[in-house]
């Protein structure tokens, strides 16, 4: 029997001996690999805080103390001890657990997570709840260095060093280091600095200072000034401490007796406490130890060599042609910037930044000010190209409004992971960037049928003079050939690509071939249908639309969008203002109006009715309503 099969609660971890905690972690770092090589999922973060992980559960008691995992994507372990350990196998599939923190999961989940830099506004907020119960149980937030870059983070920090709470935020650091400073002088400052006999010593002596007549008071804060500049020389957390946290560290995030001692210090402590961790990113697999990166999320892959289990064959994918398309766009165009927030190899915006580094931007963790950033290059004469994941664009809603739609600034918005992401989950699907894009005036909107289309589209953006966005998913394109020459397509209309004469859909992005395969269906059961392309969200076609809308008796709108706010609205919207509804019937196919869970794509758009077999089954029952109502 293994150490980790006896675990099926948090407090059995507990009746495990200290000293065989290390091969509890060598246990939990195999189960990790074997899973994710499997399902795919986020290796590298977790590997790293395997130690940090049971060293927090053994002081703490969950569910009674929360924690708080910062983007939860490292929470792998804490799953496994916390009574999910028989599941673990199922993680990110269908129907099993999610790769995320969440409530409904588990006690043991206090706060769903998924986006960065929300923890320390989280558990502060758990201790003011705490406080005003008139409770006592501890609130630890669990923070990764490149997380600690975005807004929120910061705005975090200050809140609570303000209000004093009691309050554990751990700096999980496995990238790089605030200070060199981790040997002997560290740990004999972070020791002294938590005795409390050291706290006491320096009030006592203050007091004293303060106590001599005349030259009292001066001599203190001369002495006090000599003290901060001792301290901001040798002590790496002294920001931390300006902030009113605190500070221990910084420690070997794997050196469990050094986690336990000051875990346990930090507990005992009443006021706001910052413990900074270091740790290695995919520790204990050589491959992802090599490339955290490319192990930081992945698909399947061989455990021996570490390679990845590609589809042999597969169409290049959306986000490596959109990388070329821009790369051939800056050769021409010495105006285009591009800008990431932290992710330049997911958006493929890494080949942009070694051809034109002088042109590229990544900002950490902080799409509010990528965008934002961008609108004042476009302010003075440059084109900025901002790629962020969809789900990712929602936290820079208030800068495309305020900062580049309102001042119609030459900007572009590329957004990839658009639609169902899969694995992933709720926190991760893109499907809200037209909803809330398509609110804001100015805005052009787009999404291209297939990898050839988005090269035209991210051409026609950089050269519009006002702001644009194009979105486009996950994964391999459909093959389509890419050799065309690029040319600006005309903003604002569609294109037919099939004839029909009984219904039209009127599909946009991904589904357009999905609308393509439906209809093939359709047309074998005697129903004959046109497919359009829409291309433009925003602006809309109007002119073939309302043409569409006097020859169908019945239109269909296709997204991979929210309903609401959607494509489908805003064509049913504007029929309706033209009065079209009296004669022509509209029927909105896309998401509605719930959360989607996490499984593979193809499984969620069935469940929606949005794979092909939904789309035929819907469109035969709402001609079968029509031909009812037409016999009546």
């Amino acid at each position: 029997m293994t150490l980790l099969s006896t675990i099926h609660s948090p407090q059995d971890l507990k009746r495990i001996p200290e000293d065989q905690l290390g091969q509890l972690c060598t246990e939990i770092r195999e189960l990790l690999i074997d899973v994710i090589s499997k399902n795919g999922g986020h290796l590298a973060p977790n590997l790293g805080v395997v130690e940090l992980s049971v060293a927090l559960h053994r002081v703490f008691s969950v569910p009674r103390d929360k924690i708080v995992w910062d983007v939860g994507h490292q929470s792998y372990i804490h799953k496994i001890l916390t009574g999910r350990l028989d599941q673990f196998p199922t993680l990110r599939q269908y129907g099993g657990l999610c790769g995320f923190p969440k409530r409904s999961e588990s006690p043991c989940d206090c706060f769903g997570t998924g986006h960065s830099s929300t923890s320390i506004s989280a558990a502060l907020g758990m201790a003011c709840a705490r406080d005003l119960a008139g409770d006592d149980y501890n609130v630890i937030a669990v923070i990764g260095d490149g997380a600690l870059t975005g807004g929120e983070a910061m705005e975090g920090l200050n809140n609570a060093g303000d209000l004093k709470k009691k309050l554990i935020v751990i700096l999980n650091d496995n990238e790089m280091s605030i200070s060199k400073n981790v040997g002997a002088l560290s740990s004999y400052l972070t020791e002294m600095r938590t005795d409390p006999n050291y706290s006491r010593v320096k009030s006592d002596v203050e007091s004293f200072l303060k106590g001599i007549p005349s030259i009292g008071p001066s001599v203190a804060k001369t002495v006090a000034r000599l003290k901060d500049s001792f301290k901001y020389f040798f002590v790496p957390g002294m920001l931390f401490e300006d902030f009113g946290f605190k500070y221990l560290g910084p420690v070997d995030g794997h050196h469990i007796p050094v986690l336990l001692e000051t875990l346990n210090k930090a507990k005992q402590l009443n006021e706001p406490v910052l413990i900074h961790v270091i740790t290695k990113k995919g520790k204990g697999y050589k491959p992802a130890e090599k490339s955290p990166n490319k192990y930081h999320g992945t698909g399947p892959f061989n455990i021996r060599t570490g390679a990845k289990l590609a589809k042999k064959g597969a169409p290049p994918s959306y986000t490596s042609v959109f990388s070329k398309t821009l790369v051939s766009l800056g050769d021409r165009n010495r105006k285009l910037v591009a800008i990431t927030a932290a992710m330049p190899e997911g958006t493929g915006l890494d080949a942009f930044g070694r051809y034109f580094p002088d042109r590229f931007f990544d900002v950490g963790i902080a799409e509010q000010h990528a965008v934002t950033m961008g609108a004042g290059m476009a302010a003075n004469g440059y084109h900025p190209v901002v790629a962020l994941y969809s789900t990712f664009s929602q936290r820079a809603f208030d800068q495309m409004l305020h900062d580049v739609a309102m001042q119609k600034l030459p900007f572009t918005l590329c957004l990839d992971r658009a639609g169902l992401v899969g694995d992933d989950g709720a926190t991760h699907h893109g499907n809200y960037d037209y909803s809330f894009l398509r609110m804001m005036p100015n805005m052009v909107i787009m999404a291209p049928k297939d990898e050839n289309e988005l090269r035209h589209m991210l051409y026609t953006a950089t050269e519009y003079d006002g702001p644009a966005s194009l979105r486009y998913p996950r994964g391999s394109g459909l093959g389509a050939a890419i050799t065309e020459p690029l040319h600006q397509l005309p903003i604002g209309k569609c294109e037919h690509v099939r004839t029909g004469q009984d219904v039209e859909i009127w599909a946009v992005g991904t589904m357009v071939d999905t609308a393509m395969k439906a209809a093939e269906i359709l047309e074998g059961e005697g129903i004959s249908v046109s497919v359009v392309n829409g291309r433009f969200i925003k602006p809309l076609d109007e002119e073939a639309l309302l043409a569409s809308a006097s020859r169908f008796r019945l239109l269909v709108t296709l997204e991979e969008n929210a309903l609401f706010g959607g494509y489908g609205e805003g064509v049913t919207s504007l029929l309706n203002r033209h009065g079209c509804l009296r004669h022509c019937d509209v029927l909105n196919l896309g998401i509605p109006d719930e959360f989607v869970p996490h499984g593979k794509r193809e499984l969620l758009l069935r469940d929606l009715g949005l794979d092909i077999t939904g789309v035929v089954t819907s469109i035969r029952k709402a001609c079968e309503a029509l031909s009812k109502g037409n016999e009546k």
